[in-house]
């Protein structure tokens, strides 16, 4: 399933060995898995802001914050193509 995947980074030269091509696959993993939790201690921080507001009172407008939301996600969309 993946010997066609491994051997193009030998054929290239991007890798000499093998094991090099799985050493920086799980190098990737270990990047994403800590980029998804940074992202979510992010989210957790915006959370905990929006609480502290929500209970002083503290309100934005919804129609500009989903514009904003709507914006981003476009954005991400963009750039995964």
């Amino acid at each position: 399933m993946f010997d066609g995947f491994i051997g193009e980074p030998l054929e290239t030269g991007m890798c000499q060995s093998q094991c090099e091509v799985v050493r920086e696959g799980l190098r990737l993993l270990k990047e994403r898995e800590e980029l998804k939790k940074l992202r979510l201690a992010e989210l957790r921080r915006k959370i905990a802001i929006g609480s502290e507001e929500a209970g002083r009172r503290e309100f934005v407008n919804g129609k500009n914050t989903f514009a904003e939301i709507r914006w981003r996600n476009a954005g991400r969309k963009r750039a995964k193509r």
